[in-house]
């Protein structure tokens, strides 16, 4: 399966707002789980088992709270058992497919 979340602290002290570092938590926690991850502006996808996945956002949150009171969570999934291999697969297809259309010109 595939999870985009983002995670994003509540209540800091940081006067501009800016919540990169309660982040940067959450994202070692993604990079040193080992599973397939790609981090982008606004969401982090990984790709593994249910349990897997859910263990990562789990404790994403936790090392969220470390550092904030309140803690907002939004995730998205694609279930899709027996399949393996797609936060690029996806993405691969999709480019062949623009080529095609470039290439029907």
């Amino acid at each position: 399966m595939l999870v985009a979340f983002t995670i994003s602290p509540m209540g800091n002290d940081n006067p501009d707002g800016s919540v990169h570092d309660a982040v940067a938590a959450a994202v070692k926690v993604v990079r040193d789980s080992g599973l397939p991850n790609e981090t982008n502006s606004m969401f982090t996808t990984i790709e593994g088992s249910w349990d897997e996945c859910m263990r990562v956002v789990h404790d994403s949150c936790a090392a969220v709270e470390k550092v904030a009171p309140r803690v907002s969570l939004v995730l998205k999934a694609d279930i899709r058992p027996g399949h393996t291999g797609e936060l690029t697969g996806k993405v691969e297809r999709l480019d062949a497919a623009l080529e095609k259309l470039d290439e029907s010109k």
